[in-house]
């Protein structure tokens, strides 16, 4: 009983000692401590009132002026789309006058797109690889759009490499199996047979309600046929 009564007085003595360092360190150090709490305090407001007063306005304001530039893009005419009507901002503008917000951003994969189909595949993977999206649709068509634009390359390589990330993110029944069949094309172009066999397999097994499932036996055949 003395020895644990003993240890017991020794974590008082010590608890004390620690307390008494913490106040004289407070004590001598007092104003510094000040400092930095205020220059906390500071740099919080700050950020805040940034998000608040400056950031979420822009915000608005930028998916406000996209419309029209979806509106082009929706019916195809993609220079209008990409660069405006003089009117109203193109994707390009957007994606410079309202950086850090979501319709910078979405420009970005928009723009990628109208290139794309423009034939510019190397702007189009620039700004299709400068969007961050990991939404259950967009994400994946990104990364898919990615795969399309080195497949006009004559690059089946990457193409594929993109057509699966494309079709393992965000797993769904509508862009995963788009894209395993797209894997599974390319991997032919490859004369990679068995691979192509793996991913059409794929689709008929995990996603028999697909589009891309009703045809895929014929796939499947022609595969094992080439092997």
């Amino acid at each position: 009983m003395v020895k644990k009564q003993d240890k017991t007085e020794d974590r008082i003595v010590a608890v004390e000692e620690a307390l008494s360092k913490t106040e004289k360190f407070i004590e001598r150090n007092q104003k510094i401590l000040m400092i930095v709490i205020g220059v906390i305090v500071v740099v919080v407001m700050i950020f805040f009132g940034f998000k608040r007063f400056y950031q979420a306005p822009r915000e608005q304001e930028g998916l406000e002026q996209m419309f029209m530039a979806e509106h082009y893009f929706e019916v195809d005419s993609l220079n209008l789309a990409l660069n405006g009507d003089g009117m109203y901002p193109g994707f390009l503008t957007i994606i410079d006058d309202y950086s850090m917000t979501k319709a910078s951003n979405l420009s970005k994969y928009y723009a990628g797109v109208c290139y794309l189909r423009l034939g510019n595949f190397d702007e189009a993977i620039d700004y299709l690889k400068s969007f961050k999206g990991k939404d259950q649709i967009v994400g994946p068509m990104a990364k898919g759009a990615i795969g399309d634009a080195y497949m006009e390359k004559s690059d089946a390589a990457k193409a594929v490499s993109y057509y699966l990330d494309a079709a393992e993110m965000n797993e769904n029944e509508f862009t995963t199996p788009l894209f395993l069949l797209k894997a599974g094309w390319t991997y032919e172009s490859l004369s990679e047979y068995d691979k192509a066999l793996k991913v059409y397999e794929r689709i008929k097994y995990e996603f028999p309600t697909s589009n891309e499932a009703r045809e895929i036996d014929k796939y499947i055949a022609r595969a094992k046929g080439m092997m």
